[in-house]
């Protein structure tokens, strides 16, 4: 199994805190109510590339890249690359 099947399997665990969604927000300059579903859209893309590096899953797509937590599945945050 490739490694980044274990995160497209968890998709139904990825949240994130309400820092995290104000950060998300004020970084990627969106204005959405439901940055969780904006983020999790974003790595269902098929040309997202998604690696682990230690305890993080990184995911590169449209310019941007949204880090998650390996173990939590918290979004941590996001930043236009």
């Amino acid at each position: 199994m490739m490694e980044e099947n274990i995160l497209l399997d968890n998709m139904d665990k990825i949240h994130t805190t309400r820092m995290g969604v104000e950060r998300i927000k004020r970084n990627l300059k969106i204005d959405t109510d439901d940055v969780v579903e904006y983020c999790k859209n974003k790595i269902l893309e098929k040309n997202c590339h998604i690696y682990k590096q230690g305890k993080n899953w990184y995911c590169e797509v449209d310019n941007i890249k949204i880090t998650v937590n390996s173990y939590s599945y918290t979004i941590i945050t996001a930043h236009p690359i």
